[in-house]
């Protein structure tokens, strides 16, 4: 299991950026989960008017300190 972990901040402050996380829920490699991103960050964005994906990486759970 992976985690695609993403820097969001708003468009109207630039300098306000959180972050957020989707799961990918099928066993999948680091590179699998790079190249597969695109079309979660671009729903992600759809439903967050607003905001924008400054960067994005992904992680297994338990090196980002979540539980599995």
């Amino acid at each position: 299991m992976l985690l695609l972990i993403m820097t969001v901040c708003s468009l109207s402050d630039p300098n306000r950026c959180g972050e957020a996380r989707m799961q990918f829920s099928s066993e999948v490699t680091p590179m699998q989960c790079l190249m597969q991103a695109q079309p979660y960050m671009a729903q992600w964005v759809e439903e967050h008017p607003g905001r924008r994906v400054a960067s994005w990486r992904c992680a297994r759970p338990e090196v980002e300190g979540q539980p599995i």
